[in-house]
């Protein structure tokens, strides 16, 4: 699919293949017909954009068979590109899936692609404008949009996580021996910092452990007539002021609780504050001496450099 807005189709498949130009013209029309949303019953839309029987659009570039109408075919494809997109935000949203349910999760999906589609050659950057979606539509998630955000802001970052760049580490002189009141330092494209309101860390994953364990239970009771077992209770999203970084170590997705100081600091560093500005922002409103705010701060960066999280600006 095309990165840039998709071309209006044209009104009429042309009814033969003179050039590059008519055949553009069969591919925009065929994929139009294929991105159309789907009813609420999953199958394709009855009418075409301007009102005229879908099956009469579809019989100028479809043909039927002995078991299946030209509408019938083209309607495979409609509904296995849409059943794709759905699957793909359901693999990347297992914590948003699980505490909205079934039937208000796809809902939710189904009107963010329709608003939302695929720009982009990957399915990796499909979900990267829920959260912004959820935010603006408020109804699809109310009254749990606070928590619905928050979990779809956390599981994008895994994604981000997962294959965003990583840049050179910061070399040890450069911290040495650069002056801290001009020293910019800037934070790998794999890291995000995230303030949340609700546990989602310890959500996501006792959803990931709950969905073993049923799996597992399925696969224990295959070939067998066995009592079912109770299917493990679902989790509880709590209310909680929580502040994480989400990496990649080793190849390996981790996410990691911050200290409100200590997010802030990253916070300061990510928008580009020199060095010093962003360890007193970090501080401030706070008790802790001079000498103790500097332990942390040693003992922040050791971990920080540890991971590779501190890179040069650009």
């Amino acid at each position: 699919m095309s990165l840039t807005r998709r071309p209006a189709p044209p009104r009429h498949a042309p009814s033969r293949l003179r050039d590059t130009g008519d055949l553009r013209a069969l591919q925009r029309l065929m994929a139009a017909a294929i991105y159309r949303p789907l009813t609420r019953t999953d199958h394709m839309q009855r009418r075409w954009i301007d009102g005229r029987p879908m099956a009469r659009v579809a019989a100028e570039f479809m043909k039927p068979n002995d078991r299946l109408s030209a509408f019938e075919r083209l309607e495979i494809y409609n509904r296995v590109y849409w059943f794709r997109l759905l699957d793909s935000i359901y693999d990347d949203c297992p914590g948003l899936h699980a505490f909205l349910g079934a039937r208000r999760f796809w809902r939710l999906v189904q009107a963010y692609l329709a608003t939302n589609p695929s720009r982009s050659f990957t399915l990796r950057n499909l979900g990267s404008r829920l959260a912004r979606f959820i935010a603006a539509e408020p109804p699809w998630t109310a009254p749990h949009t606070i928590a619905a955000l928050d979990l779809a802001r956390f599981e994008w970052t895994q994604t981000v996580a997962f294959d965003s760049a990583a840049r050179p580490p910061l070399p040890t002189a450069t911290l040495r021996t650069a002056n801290p009141l001009r020293l910019r330092l800037a934070l790998q494209p794999y890291v995000s910092l995230l303030a949340l309101h609700h546990a989602v860390d310890d959500y996501v994953l006792a959803v990931k452990q709950r969905d073993r364990a049923l799996r597992a239970t399925a696969s224990n009771a295959v070939g067998r007539l066995a009592e079912a077992a109770p299917a493990p209770r679902p989790p509880r999203l709590r209310p909680e002021r929580v502040f994480l970084a989400v990496h990649r170590l080793d190849n390996q997705i981790y996410y990691k609780r911050l200290s409100r100081p200590e997010y802030r600091l990253l916070r300061a560093l990510s928008a580009g504050r020199a060095l010093a500005d962003a360890c007193i922002a970090a501080f401030r409103g706070t008790h802790l001496p001079p000498a103790e705010q500097a332990a942390q701060i040693k003992s922040w960066f050791t971990l920080w450099r540890r991971f590779g999280w501190i890179c040069a600006r650009e």
